[in-house]
């Protein structure tokens, strides 16, 4: 016999024998390898029925109320209206300076973003008026 071949069987049956231990070191240590999530038989399924199919146990959907569907509608009613004030005294004073964010009901710091122009309120512009009606005097 060659030694390469002899090399070779050795190589052969060292496999074959590690093959069986690991068969058997799985079946003898008594460990269950688990898999992520609840076990099986851990109680959860005898509380669904099963006989009934899944959409027997969806709850029900939900129904608006007339009272609340008009309640809503107050409400954007009121908000668009408030969106078309605020763009009709745009365009009035200077409709292409204002930027859309004001002319939708945005707020200052959007509208001064999107300008580069500080935006004044009434009380502001009413203080500027008096000091530079003052200063004039």
């Amino acid at each position: 016999m060659d030694t390469v071949e002899i090399i070779w069987q050795i190589d052969a049956e060292i496999s074959r024998l590690q093959q069986a231990r690991v068969l058997l070191s799985e079946s003898d240590s008594g460990e269950v390898k688990r898999k992520p999530g609840r076990p099986k038989g851990s109680g959860v399924a005898k509380t669904t029925p099963a006989a009934q199919p899944p959409k027997a146990i969806a709850h029900p959907r939900r129904k608006m109320s007339a009272a609340g569907r008009a309640r809503i509608a107050a409400a954007m009613k009121a908000r668009w209206a408030k969106i078309r004030r605020v763009a009709k005294k745009a365009s009035g004073s200077a409709a292409k300076d204002v930027p859309v964010a004001a002319k939708r009901g945005g707020t200052k710091q959007t509208a001064k973003k999107a300008t580069g122009k500080k935006v004044t309120t009434k009380k502001e512009a009413q203080s500027q008026a008096t000091t530079a009606a003052s200063l004039n005097s």
